[in-house]
């Protein structure tokens, strides 16, 4: 899909599709036009408002309505979609909007469509937030995943090329610039989305890496893979406990992509990749564990946005880290109750192999420090306990920084992509306390999400650090099962903002 952006009448779009918007109008009411629906309006001689009265569409955001051969209309369908009431429009009604024109225009058979909804006033966003928001949210609904069926759907003509239609004058470089970043992160959620939803037996360690390599190639991009034998003169002794069970040798990913100055510290990013967590001699139960591949979804994430960044030749520093392993049962899995030394030194008690994203992300992070970081995010579908506090809306944010934790905070609501901030006292820690060793890798079941986290920060006392616990954001499951490909957009706000952008 092909996405441009230029000023346009839209009574003169010579469009498969022109999509308008109307506000919902209280009582009985006709909707409110917006101006690009009212300017169409009067060149079809008020033909949309005379449909418009017969009540068929009452503005809701999201509910649509379409029509073909309009006169006076260059358009060959006009597809009217709700905003919702115009007092309460915000960035909700926008996104409704955007995805229930995009959930049409899907099974159309129009080649290309005008978009008139981008320099509507969204609360305080500017007009590039629209942009933004307009072209993530159609790539995201046109997103299949299909490539390994045999027998296929019939493929819907396919939407090849839409033009954000904007009515304000001329179009403002601050506009073209989000639509470049636009269409480079939704390649970035495309990408972490297909590796999360690949299955186990394709979507391996040496898999994760090969991805790695393609994009290094396609980029020119430093990449260094690290094997076993690395890992063990390293020391990494916690993530070489967990990959003990898997046949599948492990990986330690470092992807590096430089746009800004050499001066410039890095912003570290280190990305969970268990590609399938089966617990270990710890078993999960049968139920569901298919979606225990989703378990690599961090370095997924790590991999989507160094792609994104990359291709908008974004002006910043990110070098991504990504352990990648199983973690099978076998004779030679850990156990529970074993002691193993990590990289830094620290020993730890095993004592629940489930407990294993920990495990190999402690390793990572230490291996960071030596990359000199200005800042680390470790992005990780670490607890189910994450998943009890805050559902499947916002991501579990720790930090030892409160000014890290605030901007990634404040890139998560610009993305909508949002984090919510968790507590990381030193009071937690008294749960990790064991008779063997340094520490524990579990605290038990109250505030299991915190105490996964106060275990990382443990690794993480020479960094700047934050830690997201996206186990109940980066899938779903049932009749919509898949990947969701977040916090790509978030990663890419907050990767851009660092740069003033």
């Amino acid at each position: 899909m092909e996405f441009s952006i230029r000023a346009l009448a839209p009574q003169g779009a010579k469009t498969g599709c022109l999509v308008l918007g109307v506000y919902q109008a209280g009582d009985a009411r006709a909707p409110v036009l917006t101006r690009a629906a009212a300017a169409a309006d009067r060149a079809a001689r008020g033909r949309l408002r005379a449909v418009l009265a017969h009540g068929d569409l009452r503005g809701k955001a999201g509910s649509t309505l379409l029509l073909h051969g309009i006169a006076g209309l260059a358009a060959e369908r006009i597809l009217i979609v709700g905003l919702g009431e115009q007092k309460e429009f915000g960035e909700t009604p926008f996104r409704e909007a955007v995805r229930g024109a995009a959930a049409v225009l899907r099974e159309l058979g129009a080649r290309d469509a005008a978009v008139c909804l981008a320099d509507l006033k969204v609360g305080r966003r500017a007009t590039a937030w629209n942009v933004r928001h307009t072209a993530l949210g159609l790539r995201d609904a046109f997103y299949r995943f299909d490539q390994l069926k045999t027998q296929r759907k019939p493929p819907a003509p396919v939407l090849a090329a839409v033009t954000i239609a904007m009515q304000g004058g001329p179009v403002t470089d601050q506009a073209r610039a989000a639509l470049r970043e636009a269409v480079a992160t939704a390649d970035g959620v495309a990408l972490a989305r297909t590796l999360g939803n690949l299955p186990p037996n394709i979507c391996t360690p040496a898999y994760l890496a090969d991805e790695a390599k393609k994009l290094a190639r396609q980029f020119k991009l430093r990449l260094e893979v690290l094997e076993r034998r690395d890992m063990q003169r390293l020391g990494m002794g916690a993530l070489l406990s967990v990959t003990r069970g898997s046949h599948q040798p492990p990986k330690l990913i470092v992807l590096r992509y430089a746009g800004g100055a050499k001066k410039d510290p890095p912003l570290v990013l280190v990305g969970k990749g268990i590609t399938f967590d089966t617990g270990g001699i710890s078993l999960k139960p049968a139920g569901e564990m298919d979606e225990m591949k989703f378990d690599m979804s961090g370095a997924g994430s790590v991999l989507g946005t160094l792609r994104a960044l990359a291709g908008m030749k974004a002006p910043v520093n990110v070098i991504g880290v990504v352990p990648a392993c199983e973690n099978m049962p076998g004779g030679e899995a850990a156990r529970p109750g074993d002691v193993v030394t990590t990289m830094s030194g620290q020993t730890v008690e095993i004592l629940n192999t489930d407990a294993e994203g920990r495990l190999i992300l402690c390793d990572a992070l230490t291996y960071a420090e030596r990359l000199k970081p200005d800042a680390v995010v470790d992005i990780a579908t670490l607890t189910g306990a994450c998943v009890i506090a805050l559902g499947h809306v916002a991501t579990g944010l720790f930090a030892n920084d409160q000014k890290l934790a605030d901007a990634l905070r404040a890139a998560g609501d610009d993305a909508w992509d949002r984090v919510w901030p968790m507590p990381l006292w030193e009071d937690y820690q008294e749960q990790l306390r064991s008779n063997f060793a340094d520490m524990a890798n579990i605290g038990g079941r109250p505030a299991g999400s915190v105490t996964a986290a106060c275990y990382l920060a443990r690794f993480a006392k020479k960094l700047r650090w934050a830690h997201l616990d996206i186990a109940g954001t980066a899938w779903k499951s049932g009749r919509d099962k898949g990947s969701t490909g977040r916090p790509v957009p978030l990663l890419v706000r907050f990767a851009l903002a660092r740069a003033g952008r």
